[in-house]
């Protein structure tokens, strides 16, 4: 079989780099997603990176570390975990992975929320009222 303007192996050749090539655009944009909204809490960026039939290297995944850590305060946990959540499902398609780490952030975050709820009831119950 032949292709119009070449031989097969010429259309498959450069239907493989307009793929990786596509695949780096989506991964870079997923991962910038990440690292924009996640701010401070947000790792560097790290990708894996895949030979392309014409020697050269293209990205095809990458990852954002993000610090799902506690804060000192419920209030500071609770507002951490809001922008980890976002980051998290900062990309037009969040992987699983993204989905998860967003679950922890709210879990986290309603802990925080309980905690500070319970510091309040107990201050209340110090209070004299006059």
């Amino acid at each position: 079989m032949r292709v119009e303007g070449g031989q097969p192996q010429e259309y498959a050749y450069h239907r493989a780099l307009q793929q990786l090539r596509l695949i780096e655009q989506k991964v870079k944009a997923h991962e910038m997603a990440h690292k924009a909204v996640g701010g401070p809490y947000a790792g560097a960026v790290q990708y894996s990176y895949t030979y392309g039939p014409d020697g050269k290297l293209y990205i095809t995944g990458g990852e954002v570390s993000i610090d799902l850590s506690e804060e000192s305060s419920p209030e500071d946990t609770i507002k951490k975990m809001q922008v980890v959540r976002a980051a998290a499902l900062a990309p037009a398609d969040p992987s699983p992975q993204d989905y998860r780490v967003a679950m922890q952030a709210t879990m986290k975050e309603m802990k925080a929320r309980l905690e500070l709820q319970m510091q309040r009831k107990e201050t209340e119950g110090f209070e004299l009222k006059v």
